[in-house]
């Protein structure tokens, strides 16, 4: 197999696995930082009802997937996985530089609660591309001798992203 192809395989294969681990990092940090979000984006008085729109809004960016794997699967079959993939990954990156920068509940009101419901959903909508089309797109990237290797690294991704997450939080 030509060197250049190898390289290039590779470079995917990697950003794949970089990918699923900053999602799984995000995923993590939102629950760990759960209590803090209801208290500046849902302030009931009420620290249980807080946290349970905290979780609801958690919850609200699932119920985006099948949206999404209907759209991204139509991009990813007449389009190519490469492009669906492109796509989802801008569309995880700019709403979770929004939610950090978003301005809290008492800066902006409810504007802060419904920016944050809605670039959950964005975020969530584009997940089903990367749970789709990253496994199989990286899986027959063919390394010669360690196409296995590569997809197995893909499927244990999640784990150093919640490590990493973990981390963030206890320093």
């Amino acid at each position: 197999m030509d060197q250049q192809i190898v390289r290039g395989q590779s470079r995917a294969i990697v950003a794949g696995i970089a990918g699923n681990v900053m999602e799984w990092y995000d995923f993590s940090i939102y629950g760990y930082f759960a209590a803090i979000i209801g208290r500046n984006f849902f302030p009931t008085g009420d620290r249980t009802t807080s946290l349970i729109a905290v979780f609801g809004v958690f919850a609200a960016g699932f119920f985006m997937r099948p949206l999404g794997s209907i759209l991204f699967g139509y991009i990813g079959d007449k389009k190519g996985r490469k492009l669906a993939l492109t796509i989802s990954v801008g569309m995880m990156a700019i709403p979770t530089f929004l939610i950090g920068v978003l301005p809290t509940y008492q800066q902006i009101g409810l504007w802060a609660s419904l920016s944050l419901v809605l670039l959950r959903l964005l975020q969530g909508f584009r997940l089903a591309a990367n749970l789709r089309h990253r496994p199989s797109f990286s899986s027959k990237a063919r390394l010669p001798g360690v196409a296995g290797f590569w997809a197995v690294l893909l499927r244990s991704a999640p784990a150093p992203g919640r490590c990493w997450a973990r981390q963030s939080v206890l320093r």
